[in-house]
């Protein structure tokens, strides 16, 4: 890791540090007697959606709100963890009339973050700055950081391609990844036998297709089947994945189950710690394939973790996404998400350019090899 650049991080507060969203709801509930009970899932977007939701916004017009705005379990503890590694900011946007109370309140919540470090308003795509951490989807795509963060929230789901997180573990992984990857010596963190090798890449990049001809010549791998949303009959590669429906998929990512999970295009994707589990108590190796949050995930759980970027040229892979049987809309998101997936080759290990499927299984070969 290069010592002599340390990163500047600039965070968001509302639903990344305080609870905001979740609060109102509470509140709401608590007010109105909802009955079921209003869920966060009931906040698919920002903004007003004409439903029960609304009942939310009152909340945001008061200045006791933002007095009693609980922090979220574990945000000490992680802005501390990243003080060290990093130049802490915060940009928040909130009403004029209650940014002494939100100024207040990150000073005594959060002591590491020093108070010239503080900026008030929604302007985020001013902000000049290594990596930016937020739960808003415009501020990510508008965002001139070096490399927008987004935290999951349901209100962000659609979003696709972007290096996105479910928690604070995960991004600090991947903010060591890309501290990692400002470093002079390349493949300085990757393993030398992992036990765990996720191939990454856009959609239509190859990456299934390779890592299936790969393990049929090497019986020491076996695949990891993931979980997905999306009806298993629409789904290319359709063996690397279980259907199940958004519900249960809602459910497993609740309780703790899933390893990692993700929203591609509108589909959940996920992978269950257990089923990693059970195939290294087999005495094999994992072999999958993830989009780049779904790497880090892994690399955050376990130490022995190899990324390897599937590089395809962009009008092979434009051309491969056109040919898909799918929906307009589905082939304009993974045609949208191309540029922001091809910036995440250099957070990954080792990237592999190919002609072929038969040259992109002997680099992947060689790279297991060394």
């Amino acid at each position: 890791m290069n010592k002599k650049y340390r990163l500047s991080v600039t965070l968001d507060i509302d639903d990344l540090l305080m609870e905001c969203t979740s609060y109102a709801i509470r509140l709401a509930n608590e007010k109105y007697k909802f009955d079921p009970p209003m869920t966060i899932y009931e906040k698919e977007r920002w903004g007003k959606l004409n439903t029960r939701a609304d009942s939310i916004y009152p909340y945001f017009s008061d200045p006791e709100f933002y007095r009693t705005q609980p922090v979220y379990e574990g945000a000490k503890e992680f802005v501390q963890k990243l003080s060290q590694m990093t130049e802490v900011y915060v940009c928040t946007a909130v009403p004029p009339q209650f940014m002494g109370i939100r100024t207040q309140r990150i000073m005594e919540e959060f002591p590491e973050i020093p108070a010239d470090h503080i900026y008030m308003g929604a302007r985020k795509d001013n902000i000049q700055t290594d990596i930016l951490f937020d739960d808003a989807l415009h501020n990510i795509l508008n965002s001139k950081a070096k490399h927008p963060i987004l935290m999951r929230r349901p209100w962000n789901q659609e979003a696709t391609g972007m290096l996105a997180v479910n928690n604070y573990d995960e991004f600090l992984k991947l903010v060591e990844v890309i501290a990692e990857s400002h470093s002079a010596i390349p493949h300085a963190s990757a393993p030398e036998d992992p036990d765990v090798v996720v191939l990454v890449g856009p959609s239509c990049s190859g990456k299934s297709k390779i890592a299936t001809r790969f393990l049929s010549g090497n019986p020491d791998f076996e695949k990891l089947v993931s979980y997905t949303t999306k009806d298993p009959t629409a789904v290319e590669e359709n063996q690397w994945y279980n259907y199940v429906s958004i519900k249960d998929f809602r459910n497993m990512c609740d309780s703790g189950e899933m390893l990692q999970s993700t929203m591609y295009a509108g589909h959940g994707y996920g992978s269950k710690r257990g089923d990693v589990e059970q195939i290294l108590a087999r005495g094999k190796r994992v072999m999958t394939t993830m989009d780049i949050c779904g790497a880090m995930s892994l690399k955050t759980y376990y130490k022995n973790v190899t990324a390897i970027y599937i590089k395809r040229e962009k009008k092979a892979l434009m051309a491969s996404i056109l040919r898909k049987n799918s929906s307009i809309e589905d082939k304009v998101n993974r045609l949208s998400a191309i540029d922001y997936e091809e910036q995440n080759a250099a957070l990954c290990d080792y990237v592999i350019t190919f002609d072929n499927y038969d040259d992109a299984v002997e680099q992947l070969c060689s790279i297991l090899e060394k």
